[in-house]
């Protein structure tokens, strides 16, 4: 019954809206295989290691911004797999690499409330964080990537 409810309000939905939220399925299951692969064969594809891009506002990309977020945040939670942080992150920055606007995947690790090791990642496009803002002050960078478009 929920499905079906699910599916009439997908239905409802503008078509823009439904593509970008299908792209972000998409995307989080290719985030997913990356995930899954060594990280030393996925570490380039993810753009250039230790650089970031500028934190200069483009109000132009604001919609844009705020639709992937939202569509990479609503769709993670309807995967059939672990859509978490790591994911979300890839896949918002391949959705804005296609747009070609410019983003920075950051990884970090902290401490669990036990004082276990955690990591977590997150993504910045100019000033905006697109995913994972809400836990980044917790941890401690210990990689970026920088997708610069142009370059």
């Amino acid at each position: 019954m929920k499905l079906i409810h699910k599916l009439k309000t997908f239905s409802k939905l503008e078509w823009e809206q439904q593509l970008l939220l299908l792209e972000a399925f998409f995307y989080l299951g290719y985030g997913r295989f990356l995930k899954s692969r060594p990280f030393a064969k996925v570490a380039p594809t993810l753009g250039e290691y230790m650089e970031e891009t500028a934190m200069i506002e483009n109000p132009s990309n604001e919609p844009m911004l705020r639709d992937i977020s939202y569509a990479v945040h609503k769709m993670s939670k309807y995967t059939f797999w672990e859509s978490e942080c790591l994911v979300k992150a890839i896949a918002a920055m391949k959705m804005l690499q296609r747009r070609k606007i410019e983003s920075t995947l950051y990884l970090g690790t902290g401490k669990d409330k036990d004082g276990r090791l955690i990591a977590h990642a997150w993504l910045r496009s100019g000033p905006k964080y697109v995913t994972g803002a809400e836990t980044m002050e917790n941890f401690t960078i210990v990689g970026k990537f920088s997708r610069i478009i142009g370059e």
